[in-house]
């Protein structure tokens, strides 16, 4: 087990994309009330005061869509500047993100993700809902704006869906050949989506790594994240492929993270809430920090107990049955 010092953080469960394997059409959301959001003090005061001192030194912000998150670049600089922060980063559909790319690098945000799962326009507006029509280029030129402003890893995240956007995965990879991009193809979870996964399963990653072996050819890379990600090239490419392969191969010996929902709960596993914490509760209960320093040590010492295979333990109702944004993915 890796030692765990890398922290998800939702900063809102909101989005303004519906994509099919994050919050499907048909899937009832229950958004949290602003009130139920961690403040800006709350969540500042978990990463000074409970966080850090257990070791925690790397954090990315995510959402639902943490752009949409109220003072977000003022949360990214308080975060950014504190001593222990060795790393920070951030994970977005790239919509709103163009007139505030400078903003947030200027705020200390150096690495960013960016969701591009096709890029057929049509296609596109397939994987994000009806509601979506139109939102490809304002996406595409987030991410030449976040290029050119020196986000550097800029990765592009794929979720790789049968019979919808499998078709481009040559295409998507051959980003990588002549700009600095990361490319990285997920296989896709069941998470919210059962009636959708139970209809096209996903397609392992060692098989969309042939196709682009079969193409270019494919070697392996001396670069490496953060995350679970099994980093490949192509031959003389600028670019890096990351391949992420929560279905096909159990990594959870390799997870160095915990992820903090936008409504305080600490979770140890995407899909396993063994242990989870109630740190908003907590906090408005007048719990000490040094009390939830604890909690977390505790949680900490079981967590290579707890993992993705295990999935669902911890769920008292025995299906789980909330989305991707829900949790904070």
């Amino acid at each position: 087990m890796n030692h765990v010092d890398y922290l998800r953080i939702s900063l809102i469960d909101r989005c303004n994309f519906r994509c099919q394997y994050c919050m499907p059409e048909g899937a009832e959301l229950d958004y949290i009330l602003k009130q139920q959001l961690l403040t800006d003090k709350e969540l500042l005061t978990l990463i000074k005061e409970v966080f850090i001192p257990v070791g925690f030194t790397r954090f990315r912000l995510t959402g639902g869509e943490p752009l949409l998150r109220p003072h977000v670049v003022h949360l990214v600089e308080e975060i950014a500047s504190l001593p222990q922060t060795q790393d920070l980063s951030m994970t977005t559909n790239g919509f709103l993100l163009a007139p505030i790319a400078q903003s947030l690098y200027d705020a200390g945000l150096r690495r960013i993700n960016i969701s591009l799962d096709s890029l057929e326009p049509d296609t596109f507006d397939q994987i994000i809902g009806n509601h979506g029509r139109g939102r490809w280029q304002q996406v595409w030129d987030s991410i030449q704006v976040a290029y050119n402003v020196g986000f550097d890893p800029l990765k592009l995240n794929v979720v790789v869906i049968p019979g919808v956007n499998d078709h481009e995965i040559t295409n998507l990879a051959a980003l990588t050949i002549d700009k600095q991009w990361h490319v990285r193809f997920i296989e896709f979870m069941p998470i919210g989506n059962a009636h959708l996964f139970s209809d096209r399963g996903w397609i392992p990653s060692q098989e969309i790594r042939q196709l682009i072996r079969e193409r270019w050819g494919l070697t392996e890379s001396q670069v490496r994240g953060n995350g679970p990600a099994d980093v490949f090239k192509i031959p003389g490419a600028k670019g890096t492929l990351g391949f992420i392969s929560q279905m096909s191969e159990c990594f959870c010996d390799r997870c160095n993270r915990m992820r903090l929902s936008a409504d305080g709960w600490l979770r140890p596993c995407l899909l396993n809430e063994t242990g989870q914490i109630d740190f908003k509760t907590a906090l408005r209960c007048g719990v000490s920090t040094a009390s939830l320093q604890e909690q977390v040590r505790r949680l900490l010492a079981i967590k290579p107990e707890i993992n993705f295979k295990q999935r669902d333990k911890g769920n008292t109702e025995g299906v789980y049955t909330r989305t991707m944004s829900q949790i904070g993915g």
